[in-house]
């Protein structure tokens, strides 16, 4: 079973051009890896990382807010384009972000806003692994400052880098080093 990479970020907003291309080359990072990759289904820059996985002939999947499709595509204004599989929870912008959260092994944030920061504080309460490609401005860049004001110890770790491979192998090292200190939660891939 492959390892599943969730990629959450900035849906809108101004993207500046070097952060889109950032997203793109951690999508690919994300594929060269032989990992999954898993967004919320929205335009923006997991978009952008799930264009860079699908481009280096990876898998991607989308966690959608939407019924169906055409309420992915119509109501939310979603892309569907890039995506091997799109999962329809139904729950709304907000609901799908625990579907998410908890269907990857690893979660890393790029930019962000509102969404993301529920986003990181589900990973983060869960005691996930975290990394934040710096550099990218919003929740990633400003996340040391939240860490300090929430100074709680969920066994989370969290990585901080700005370069979208080196990131990846980090959290990957991370994840391979956690694997063997909790099995039961661990076992499924890799």
């Amino acid at each position: 079973m492959k390892l599943t990479i969730g990629v959450m970020g900035s849906s809108g907003g101004k993207l500046r051009k070097e952060v889109r291309k950032k997203a793109y080359e951690l999508g690919r990072a994300i594929a060269e890896a032989g990992c999954v990759l898993l967004t919320g289904a929205c335009p923006g820059l997991p978009y952008d990382a799930a264009r860079g996985c699908k481009e280096a002939g990876g898998m991607t999947v989308g966690v959608s807010p939407a019924l169906d499709l055409d309420e992915h595509k119509n109501r939310y204004r979603s892309p569907a384009k890039y995506f091997d599989v799109l999962i329809y929870t139904g729950d709304g912008l907000m609901g799908r972000e625990i579907t998410a959260i908890r269907s990857c092994e690893v979660t890393v944030l790029v930019a962000g806003r509102s969404g993301t920061l529920g986003e990181f504080a589900i990973a983060y309460d869960e005691g996930r692994i975290i990394g934040a490609l710096r550099g990218t401005g919003g929740i990633a860049d400003g996340l040391e400052k939240i860490l300090a004001i929430v100074n709680k110890d969920t066994g989370a770790t969290v990585i901080f880098d700005d370069d979208p491979g080196r990131l990846l192998r980090k959290l990957l090292r991370a994840y391979r080093q956690r694997r063997g200190k909790r099995p039961e939660r661990y076992d499924a891939a890799g």
